[in-house]
């Protein structure tokens, strides 16, 4: 018999850095690891049913990294991830409303704060450094009515915005269509993305990579 895997490590780790319980969305895929869901004090949830813009975050190639890091840096990395991501949520107004092993997903009353956030995050991840490692956060954005079972959201609009998530380049913040079309497009550089195809997406889902001006 062999030692242990390296995912089974991995997810131990994040274990350890803080997060709880094992979620029911492990088959959103956004994580090579196994999922786990912690819940956040709310200034507000939405009722089900409710319109919310979901963000999806997700370390860009965090598992290939920490295969070979110290398990003291793995810890480190995800606790530092996990405090400057729910501060800019916070800051914006959102819900955390689960880790997923090196991400997280929120909610939030207004797209454009979804948006003000997901840039946050993106900077103050970045600003990160272990041992010359500099980590990049990818990001999401989709506006739908999800439905609301105790404290999570689930269907169809959850999986979008994690498909919109996955589809982000390290520090770029995806937004679809729907979600851009609420917020004021003079406070963001916008940029359409020709291609974009993802299982469970609508084939006409038009999607933007959007930075905040300023």
């Amino acid at each position: 018999m062999g030692g242990a895997r390296p995912s089974d490590r991995v997810a131990r780790l994040i274990a350890e850095a803080g997060t709880d319980e094992p979620s029911a969305t492990r088959e959103l895929g956004l994580a090579a690891v196994q999922v786990w869901q912690a819940l956040s004090r709310s200034r507000a949830v939405a009722a089900d049913g409710a319109e919310v813009a979901i963000l999806f975050t997700d370390l860009v190639g965090f598992s290939s990294w920490a295969l070979h890091a110290g398990d003291d840096h793995v810890l480190r990395l995800l606790r530092e991830v996990g405090d400057v991501s729910r501060t800019a949520v916070g800051r914006h107004g959102g819900t955390v409303v689960k880790f997923l092993g090196d991400g997280m997903m929120a909610v939030f009353a207004d797209s454009a704060e979804a948006i003000d956030a997901a840039a946050e995050a993106c900077t103050a991840v970045s600003a990160i450094t272990l041992d010359g490692y500099r980590p990049q956060l990818r990001t999401g954005v989709h506006l739908g009515r999800p439905k609301r079972v105790g404290r999570d959201y689930l269907g169809v609009d959850v999986n979008i915005a994690a498909r919109v998530a996955d589809a982000a380049s390290g520090g770029e913040i995806l937004v679809s269509g729907p979600a851009l079309s609420t917020v004021d497009t003079e406070r963001y550089v916008v940029r359409r993305r020709r291609w974009f195809r993802a299982k469970g997406a609508p084939r006409d889902l038009e999607v933007f990579s959007v930075v905040p001006r300023g």
